[in-house]
């Protein structure tokens, strides 16, 4: 079976939270950033620009992403709230999800998709990389403690 990967609708705001929820306990733990995110994503997110994409794998929801205009910016986004159900890891999910974020920023003709990640997720990293990534300078108010990484993919 294929991934498809669609637009948010609001039956899907519990598993968009559930999905971040359980990624973060199991490698970090929630922010006070991730609860305003998660806990009304129509309006923290898709309400100022954003978007959100729910991966479905054998009709089950199984990953999520957002893309938040970075710093109020139209042709720039911060890839974000990426996660995979950790029963369905392994199958490549998070990098087709990726695949598609970056396909949707070219479509949309944006010039940049900035993320922030951690050492603590070298895989995540290397895929970040093996699809153009680079590393930039973190900034000092970084909006996230678990944060030690910040990259950006130009498009244009």
């Amino acid at each position: 079976m294929s991934l498809s990967i669609v637009p948010y609708k609001p039956q899907y705001a519990t598993i968009f939270k559930d999905l971040n929820i359980a990624w973060l306990e199991r490698y970090f733990y929630v922010e006070p950033k991730d609860t305003v995110l998660l806990n009304d994503c129509e309006k923290s997110i898709l309400g100022i620009g954003g978007h959100i994409f729910i991966g479905i794998y054998n009709d089950v929801a199984v990953g999520c992403f957002s893309l938040i205009p970075y710093r109020n910016q139209h042709d720039h986004y911060e890839l974000g709230k990426m996660a995979v159900d950790h029963d369905y890891q392994g199958l490549k999910i998070g990098q087709q999800l990726l695949a598609f974020a970056i396909n949707f920023a070219k479509e949309h003709k944006w010039k940049a998709i900035t993320l922030y990640s951690s050492t603590k997720l070298p895989t995540a990293l290397h895929i970040y990389r093996k699809h153009g990534f680079k590393h930039i300078e973190l900034e000092k108010d970084l909006p996230y403690v678990r944060s030690d990484v910040k990259m950006e993919l130009r498009l244009s």
